[in-house]
This record gives structure tokens, sequence and C-alpha cells, in this order.
């Protein structure tokens, strides 16, 4: 599946907490560019071999896009990983956010 978000910070600070997160929900970078991240792992019960393909660029000056691609079909638990990474990079911008899942 493919994911999408925009926010305001510096793809610096996208991709560093990309590499702080990611190897938390059992994901390990396996190779990187400069505006680009894989990373793979097993992800989940059963555990399901996954990759991850992160991309960000800078959009209109003002925003940095990030896009995610991860081989697995449906909403498996690394697209829910992928979504929970979302919500942290929106907590960096505004720290008044909170985390409130509806699944």
């Amino acid at each position: 599946m493919k994911h999408f978000h925009r926010t305001s910070l510096h793809p610096d600070q996208v991709l560093a907490t990309a590499d702080a997160f990611f190897p938390t929900i059992g994901m390990q970078k396996v190779a990187e560019g400069p505006r680009t991240r894989t990373f793979t792992g097993t992800v989940g019960t059963p555990e399901v071999p996954a990759t991850l393909e992160l991309s960000v660029k800078m959009e209109g000056g003002h925003y940095t896009f990030i896009e995610a691609h991860t081989d697995q079909m449906g909403e498996s638990r690394l697209d829910r990983g992928v979504k929970t990474f979302f919500v942290r990079v929106h907590t960096q911008v505004d720290t008044a956010h909170t985390f409130a899942p509806s699944y």
C-alpha cells in the first residue's frame, strides 16, 4: 500500500524520526539515500516478512512530502505502524496533538 503525509518539518528531521521509530516495531534499515530509506523485517503475529520504502521531498518550499510504500496487502500491521509514524511526525509540529486511534 502507499501512504503519504505532508508536514512542515525539514526532511532531515523526518528521516531521523523514521530511523528512530521503525526499529521499535521490528524493521531494520537496509538501505539509505539522501532522501530515502528502505526497511525490512517481520511484523505482526503471525510474523510476516515486510518491506517499507520511505521517501521525502520538499514540496512548494513550505512542506515536506512523505511517501511510504509497503509490500503488504490490505491494512497490515506495518501499514498501521506507518500511520503511527505519521502521528509522531505530526506531534513534532503540533505538540498539543494527542494520539487517539479509532481502530
